[in-house]
């Protein structure tokens, strides 16, 4: 798999709507957590510069540059999901026709089941990093992109809930129930606080206001 942080817009769908199995969901939903991010990032750096907005330029600027952070290791998740991915169909085809074959190749397909399971789950974590940064433009930076804001929040919880169905697929594998019912529990908690932190960022906005 070559570097698909490297592809055009373009190229990425063709290769998401081609019958290769990579990049699929796990990689889009990196792909549009890190696109939050930088939305994020986008409205702090439109802020900063107004002399209108001078008293949150130090805010903007920290906001700008964490965003930057988080979007980058968000593309790297991108990659990484896709290599995940890779790496199970290799163990698929390992021999089977001894016992010992048999041991080692389920071996193998739970190593790499466990493998792609992070993968989802740290994009998710970082995804959850961009709630705070959303909030602080939509709060303090320029008014006029507070709906880039809201999309930076909405993005981020619709990143969250789509790499958590990637770790969930991995999980249901795994021999180690009792590995997969405590991530599990981790992927609820996840889940539950994206929501959450989207529903208050949204409020803050009279366009989510009834």
């Amino acid at each position: 798999m070559d570097d698909l942080r490297r592809v055009t817009l373009e190229e990425f769908a063709d290769r998401t709507w081609s019958a290769a199995p990579a990049p699929g969901g796990g990689a889009v939903a990196a792909f549009g957590g890190a696109l939050g991010a930088a939305l994020a990032g986008m409205t702090a750096n439109l802020t900063v510069g107004k002399k209108k907005y001078e008293a949150a330029w130090a805010e903007m600027e920290e906001t700008a540059a964490k965003a930057a952070d988080i979007r980058e290791r968000l593309l790297d998740s991108v990659n990484e999901d896709a290599a995940g991915f890779s790496g199970y169909m290799a163990a698929l085809k390992l021999p089977k026709d001894t016992e010992e074959q048999r041991r080692i190749r389920t071996e193998r397909l739970q190593e790499e089941l466990w493998a792609a399971a992070q993968v989802p789950l740290r994009a998710a974590e970082t995804a959850m990093e961009i709630f705070d940064l959303s909030e602080t433009v939509v709060r303090r930076g320029n008014p006029g992109l507070i709906t880039d804001g809201l999309i930076a929040a909405m993005e981020a919880r619709t990143a969250v809930w789509a790499l958590i169905l990637n770790v969930r697929i991995n999980l249901d594998g795994l021999l180690d129930r009792d590995l997969a019912e405590r991530t599990g529990k981790k992927c609820d908690t996840l889940m539950r606080e994206a929501e959450k932190r989207e529903k208050e960022i949204l409020s803050l906005s009279h366009f989510f206001k009834s």
